[in-house]
């Protein structure tokens, strides 16, 4: 016995230009039938939160799928899968597409190597897919805006719900930005972490999809224009702040990246905010108020 809920979507080629759009969504339990041999011409996620089955891929291997996990099907290739019919599974899947999926998987939050990925929970993912079903109403003008805006979130709780990314981050990733205003070269930032320059590269690669050398760089350049739109530091000792003894190589890395010199990033910011300053993230579910501000 099973139960199923879908619906599917056909975007117009308006909102294709947003770069992913949403396709279908589905809720299913139970001793759900097979699925395939198939191929799809469109990505997949099958968030599978309970239960056990199998996948089989193009290479005939078959693959033991234990909840929480999640299955990638990737456009063009051949699948077959289902749960165990002694426990069956539950599971929930979203049909998405579009240009954006190709950057996706070069940042690697589309895995095609890895079409079984297990998960450490899966409910910030089941959130995302609640958002598209709910947005799946019949009649709402902004269905294939707001379900593929849950695309992107998906993709980002599946991430961050891998199994081998611990509840704090990828331990690597969190030294690095750590150590990120620190002048140590890429080779010293792996001699640090006991890897090699090729081994940093792909740890940083695999968690951050970018090289070490544009990891550290976003997190400077992040840094550098707080400092810039915040306080009245010279260009120069916000270039020390944040790693650079040069300012001049800082400026021109500034400006390669950002599209604009410091000086006028800063002055396009409308100077800096007197006092008003603050290190701690505030909690969008509850911001201050005017009652609740400091004097």
């Amino acid at each position: 016995m099973y139960h199923t809920w879908m619906r599917y979507f056909t975007p117009s080629p308006t909102h294709h230009k947003l770069g992913l759009v949403c396709l279908g969504v589905g809720l299913q339990h139970g001793t759900l039938p097979t699925v395939g041999p198939r191929t799809l011409d469109h990505h997949v996620a099958v968030v599978v939160s309970a239960g056990r089955g199998w996948y089989r891929g193009p290479d005939g291997r078959r693959v033991t799928v234990i909840a929480p996990a999640l299955i990638w099907l990737m456009p063009g290739i051949p699948h077959h899968y289902g749960p165990d019919p002694a426990t069956g599974w539950d599971e929930s899947f979203v049909d998405f597409t579009g240009p954006a999926t190709t950057t996706y998987t070069e940042l690697g939050y589309i895995e095609p190597d890895r079409p079984v990925v297990p998960l450490a929970d899966t409910a910030a993912a089941r959130a995302a897919v609640g958002r598209i079903t709910r947005a799946a109403r019949r009649g709402n003008p902004l269905l294939e805006v707001e379900t593929g805006a849950a695309v992107h979130e998906l993709l980002v709780a599946l991430r961050r719900a891998r199994a081998d990314v611990g509840t704090d981050g990828d331990p690597v990733l969190r030294s690095l930005a750590r150590d990120a205003f620190q002048p140590l070269t890429v080779a010293e930032h792996a001699s640090r972490h006991g890897m090699t320059p090729a081994e940093l590269r792909t740890a940083v690669r695999r968690g951050a999809g970018c090289s070490p050398k544009d990891y550290l760089l976003g997190i400077r350049l992040g840094r550098a224009k707080e400092l810039l739109a915040a306080t009245e530091l010279p260009v120069a000792a916000v270039a020390r702040r944040v790693g650079y003894d040069d300012p001049a190589y800082f400026s021109r890395l500034f400006s390669r990246r950002v599209g604009m010199a410091p000086v006028r990033f800063r002055a396009q910011q409308g100077g800096a905010v007197h006092g008003g300053w603050s290190h701690q993230i505030p909690d969008p579910e509850h911001p201050p108020t005017i009652a609740t501000r400091p004097t």
